[in-house]
């Protein structure tokens, strides 16, 4: 009897230890057997991007498995920083490459990112556009699902990889009008000036133009141009007052909208010589915001040239857990909210695509924010809720 006693207290002991061990985010036994490492691309390796070719392959990344000590799936991310970082753990912009079966030892991997994707790391990682700079790279693994926490968390990080890359200017990827006039030099641009001019965008290059431009002065005029000189400007077919509506390149008019100082509001359809123009009134509104419904809160144009806001709408804020929207019309005909119509949480401090008529948005958490309104690019006006 004694035997059966101790051969059960044994079995229940075994089985114990064996649950135990079944969550690999709790397992004492499990440790970094074999780290990453990167087959290719080869350290020295230059990358020119382009936004002409943005869609196009350009960084092939392998890596051999990680080995945490039992068949796992394995997370695995692509991360990048200058090469003068001191702290790369930090530093470092992240692109995920996917989660792997790790059921054969030394399994190698392999993962493409096109020209967009590898700038979308490598300027937020402290790229320039049209700069040659100085990079290195690295793959970090762990266990799919893991807590993460100090005491337990896996990770295994291969060598670094050095690299040069130029990035591209984001805006580079969409067509674009330039809006050259007399309030340019008051504006943060320059008078009369293609080459230092607001630029409007075609978000599907299709020849048609949209975009908000401020102009700080009483009587704006101005004219458009498809690039950055005289050659093919447009203006109005007729002066005093102009049409605002169509567009003529031999002797076109100056543009001069009636509304006094302020952001406008501007679409083009360059093929068909029309256009559009309407003064627009930056602000947000709703539950969230001080004033509830009932009174708009109106940001600010930043001028700035130091501030990483520069030539976006901001205000320093203390908001409710509750829902705005952005609206451009004191007679609400024109709002800004969600890109899905529906109401969502924002992400706080993340950059934010809206869109115009969109849905409504919600706060996170309670507290002082800094809302960081970006209108520059038509296709991707985006609103930032960074924590104060």
């Amino acid at each position: 009897m004694k035997k059966i006693i101790i051969s059960l207290i044994l079995l229940t002991g075994t089985l114990a230890s064996l649950v135990a061990c079944s969550d690999p985010a709790l397992d004492p036994v499990a440790s970094v057997v074999q780290n990453t490492a990167v087959n290719s691309p080869a350290a020295g390796t230059d990358y020119i991007l382009e936004a002409k070719t943005a869609s196009d392959d350009v960084f092939t990344v392998k890596w051999s498995s990680a080995d945490f000590g039992y068949i796992a799936a394995v997370a695995y991310q692509l991360q990048i920083v200058k090469s003068t970082s001191t702290d790369f753990d930090k530093d470092a912009k992240s692109y995920d490459l996917g989660s792997f079966n790790e059921s054969q030892e030394g399994s190698i991997h392999e993962v493409t990112l096109t020209q967009r994707e590898l700038n979308g790391i490598l300027l937020p990682a402290g790229g320039s556009p049209g700069e040659k700079t100085n990079f290195k790279f690295r793959i970090v693994a762990s266990p799919a699902g893991q807590e993460a926490k100090a005491t337990n968390k896996l990770v295994s990080k291969s060598a670094e990889v050095a690299f040069t890359a130029t990035p591209y200017d984001t805006f580079d990827e969409f067509d674009k009008l330039y809006v050259p006039g007399n309030f340019g030099g008051s504006s943060t641009y320059a008078d009369w000036n293609p080459a230092n001019a607001p630029k409007i965008y075609s978000p599907s290059n299709d020849g048609k133009y949209e975009g908000f431009v401020w102009m700080n002065v009483a009587s704006p005029a101005f004219k458009f141009t498809d690039d950055q000189t005289w050659t093919n400007d447009k203006g109005d077919i007729t002066e005093a007052p102009n049409t605002y509506t169509t567009l003529v390149h031999s002797n076109g008019k100056d543009i001069k909208p009636t509304s006094g100082a302020g952001t406008y509001f501007i679409t083009v359809d360059w093929a068909k010589n029309t256009y559009s123009i309407a003064p627009r009134q930056v602000a947000v509104i709703g539950a969230a915001t001080p004033s509830g419904w009932d009174a708009p809160t109106y940001l600010n144009y930043e001028t700035n040239t130091e501030s990483p806001y520069f030539r976006m709408y901001t205000v320093d804020l203390t908001l409710k857990a509750d829902a705005f929207l952005v609206r451009l019309a004191d007679d609400w005909s024109v709002k800004m909210g969600t890109i899905s119509g529906s109401k969502e949480t924002l992400a706080a401090t993340s950059a934010n695509k809206i869109r115009l008529n969109g849905g409504d948005m919600a706060v996170p958490s309670a507290g002082n924010y800094k809302i960081v309104l970006d209108l520059r690019n038509a296709a991707n006006y985006n609103i930032r809720l960074i924590p104060n």
